[in-house]
């Protein structure tokens, strides 16, 4: 009985829920309205928010705009967005009118102009698809821009890197077992090991979140992993989480030229967002490479981390390509290959934030009182307060907290 009525006294009535739900809009005054436009399909295919994601956004009290077809590359119908509560809108340019602008692929300038005078738009930072007149029209507009890569929780992490980046390394993984096999031209071997045969040899350049999942996979498989960074933090981090089973090494010229001649598969896994020193693997490494080996660079968005997949980041260049004869793979973003499993955990990180700015009564008081959230700003009210967008451009950069302090 006694047990009985301690389970009935700890669980949340309906009537609770809708009383909290009601408070939590009421605090927010009007509706804010968050738009989610349909993005470029033949570069991008997924998108921020599911329809599960939605009916909990409009319970808190916003309302969510959706392009008409925004969901279908995540087999989401416009039905089903209409279901969970969104309005499904024929117009671009009527999405781009919202308070909120949920985006993956950073604004064109066609879409800047759509955008209303002082509106904010989430996005990843894919430096080579911004430009100069992009952040121009934007600080003309006082528009804030915000990007996933940027914005930090409690332990300074960027937890929508942190969803992407294990994503990536497991599919990374899947990608390159695909591309040795016979179907897809390769030598035709299988990634991993069987009695018998010499393992495949799995070589990883960036031992972060990416780095860790790829190798965890490729070991997983019977691959024999080799892991480089020039952190030896992270490197120590990888082998007490995997053990003695992977090698690990700094940036050791030698050590890494000698590993490069036996591998099979490289993946590029280094993260250069706000980092001090850039390291690339020059050409004369890749050009020692066996003929029918494998780069996948997972960090084509951010530059590449070859020398030879730098072009990669050029308009219109392909995604896959032959260098010495070592196949590239250089898409901006491996994940969009599991579009819905990335749409999904994307979503649910949006949840929690929009809460807590509900909370703080919008975007620019939230800015104020979360450093992590002021920290994804490389726009703010038209100005560029980002140093590493602003060092690419050559555009000035202003301190965040001029702004804020002066806003309190």
């Amino acid at each position: 009985m006694g047990g009985r009525e301690m389970m009935h006294d700890t669980r949340q009535s309906p009537s609770f829920v809708v009383r909290e739900l009601m408070w939590k809009t009421e605090k927010q005054g009007k509706s804010v309205v968050i738009g989610i436009p349909k993005e470029d399909q033949e570069v991008e295919r997924r998108l921020a928010l599911t329809p599960e994601t939605v009916s909990l956004l409009i319970a808190l009290g916003y309302r969510v705009l959706v392009q008409a077809g925004a969901g279908d590359t995540i087999h989401y119908s416009d039905g089903y967005y209409a279901e969970s509560g969104a309005e499904i809108v024929e117009s671009a340019r009527e999405v781009f009118q919202a308070d909120l602008i949920l985006k993956m692929l950073p604004p064109t300038l066609e879409e800047v102009e759509m955008i209303k005078e002082r509106a904010s738009v989430f996005s990843f930072l894919y430096l080579h698809r911004l430009s100069t007149p992009i952040l121009e029209r934007m600080a003309e507009k006082r528009i804030n821009a915000l990007a996933y890569e940027l914005l930090l929780d409690d332990s300074g992490e960027s937890p929508f890197v942190t969803a992407i980046s294990e994503i990536e390394g497991a599919t990374s993984i899947a990608l390159a077992a695909e591309l040795l096999s016979n179907a897809h031209g390769g030598k035709g071997i299988i990634l991993g090991g069987v009695p018998g045969v010499t393992p495949t040899e799995v070589i990883i350049v960036g031992a972060g979140i990416a780095g860790t999942m790829a190798a965890r996979a490729a070991l997983a498989l019977g691959a024999s992993v080799k892991v480089f960074d020039d952190d030896i933090v992270k490197l120590r981090t990888i082998r007490h989480e995997l053990g003695r089973s992977v090698y690990t090494s700094t940036l050791q010229p030698n050590v890494l030229r000698n590993a490069f001649r036996s591998a099979d598969v490289v993946i590029g896994a280094m993260r250069y967002i706000n980092k001090a020193h850039f390291y690339r693997v020059s050409s004369d490494l890749i050009r020692e490479m066996k003929r029918g080996s494998l780069i996948i660079d997972l960090r084509v968005a951010q530059g590449g981390c070859f020398e030879t997949t730098m072009e990669a980041c050029l308009p219109n260049h392909p995604s896959k390509f032959e260098r010495n004869g070592v196949l590239h793979v250089c898409e901006m973003s491996v994940s969009s290959r599991v579009a819905r499993t990335a749409s999904i955990s994307m979503s649910n990180l949006f949840v929690p934030l929009f809460t807590a700015m509900g909370d703080h009564r919008g975007i620019d008081h939230f800015a104020r009182f979360d450093r992590g959230f002021a920290s994804g700003f490389y726009m703010y009210a038209g100005k560029l307060v980002n140093a590493h967008v602003g060092n690419h451009f050559n555009y000035p950069v202003t301190d965040i907290g001029l702004f804020l302090l002066r806003d309190l």
